[in-house]
């Protein structure tokens, strides 16, 4: 399927957002996916990714994640000091507004009239979980999120994990066993308070490391990420349905 790319800002309260869209050429209302990324913002990386789903049949619109803290089209470098700048960055912003930012993003969706979902990768990924919290959101899917297990996301503590009682909808959580963000100590715990918070959620483990599904550098696992994602599409053509 032909893909269109396009840039829109977002209105969060007299902010703007930057937001990358990727959408199906082809006319209908395809249903919405909000995709937030790792730490280091827009990179060519996280679009090929995005391109990639839309092609699939869905809307999907990737916010800045940083735009509070860094001028628009801000792109971090795969290096030391982008992964250092990208964390600054998030200790710089409250829990309170990373969801007044995804609740403008599901706005922004939900008014295309289609079913929205959610996604994200890394420090994304726990934005997913807290983007799952919103009843407009039919299903989610989480690629190596961290910070659940331990609260960290930005300035202050994060309460995601403690609030999975609060989402109506199944989650799908993808994980590379080697992972050293969320060692097999946090995934028991992550998973311990899906089942006691009965959360309806597929789990997903690969024998690969953080960021596996990043297509540059030494992590890349082409096959695992081909797994993963087939298993997202088949999810959100799923729970969009």
């Amino acid at each position: 399927m032909v893909v269109t790319r396009s840039s829109v800002d977002i209105p969060v309260g007299t902010r703007a957002m930057r937001t990358f869209v990727a959408a199906p050429k082809a006319e209908g209302a395809w249903p919405g996916v909000v995709f937030y990324t790792d730490i280091f913002q827009l990179t060519e990386a996280s679009l090929r990714w995005a391109v990639r789903l839309a092609g699939h049949g869905f809307l999907v619109a990737v916010p800045e994640i940083y735009h509070r803290v860094e001028p628009p089209d801000t792109v971090l470098a795969f290096d030391d000091a982008g992964k250092a700048r990208g964390q600054a960055d998030a200790e710089a912003i409250t829990t309170a507004e990373f969801d007044e930012d995804i609740a403008a993003a599901i706005d922004w969706l939900a008014a295309r009239g289609a079913p929205v979902g959610a996604t994200g990768h890394c420090t994304g990924g726990h934005l997913g979980f807290r983007a799952a919290f919103d009843a407009r959101v039919a299903g989610t899917a989480l690629w190596y999120p961290t910070g659940l297990h331990d609260g960290k996301l930005g300035r202050d503590t994060s309460d995601a994990l403690g609030r999975a009682g609060e989402i109506g909808s199944e989650l799908l959580l993808i994980f590379g066993t080697r992972d050293p963000h969320t060692p097999p100590a946090g995934r028991t715990r992550v998973k311990a308070a899906l089942d006691e918070a009965g959360t309806r959620y597929q789990w997903h483990e690969y024998d690969a490391e953080h960021a596996f599904g990043r297509d540059v550098g030494p992590r890349f696992d082409p096959e695992a990420t081909d797994r993963a994602f087939a298993e997202t599409v088949t999810f959100f053509k799923r729970v969009l349905r």
